[in-house]
């Protein structure tokens, strides 16, 4: 019901009858509690199969594993590298902090294609691109 009113919220030229017929076919797809948490549960195990060298191959959903080590605190100084591998796409993103009482923060970044065949072919050509457009990016800054 939420969802059929946001949409009228949004697009007010809906009337009355609209919204009915939005709430009609969007009752169906509520979910209980119950089965939200079943999904929820669901999801994080084939996240964890997706991590596991061993269960990795037939998991559903691939993972690769990052080693984030802490998260920002405000005592940044200096330059950082962000890269973001997406369904289609390879962000690199570089971000300049400077700490000398400003705060000033400068961001450059750079989208590159990653062609299907790459995306599912194996590792090593998808990281041999990621490279190539990692040395691109850094040639131009």
């Amino acid at each position: 019901m939420i969802a059929s009113h946001l949409l009228a919220y949004f697009f007010t030229e809906l009337n009355h009858d609209q919204v009915q017929k939005v709430d009609k076919y969007l009752y169906h797809l509520r979910l209980s509690d119950e089965i939200l948490q079943d999904v929820s549960s669901r999801f994080r195990k084939e996240m964890e199969r997706g991590l596991k060298a061993d269960t990795n191959p037939t998991a559903s959903v691939k993972m690769l594993p990052t080693f984030v080590r802490s998260t920002p605190d405000g005592t940044e100084d200096g330059d950082f590298l962000a890269l973001d591998l997406g369904g289609t796409n390879f962000r690199v993103l570089r971000v300049k902090v400077s700490n000398n009482g400003l705060k000033k923060v400068q961001m450059e970044n750079q989208i590159y294609a990653i062609p299907e065949d790459l995306m599912r072919g194996s590792g090593s050509q998808l990281f041999d691109h990621i490279a190539e457009c990692l040395a691109n990016f850094m040639e131009k800054l």
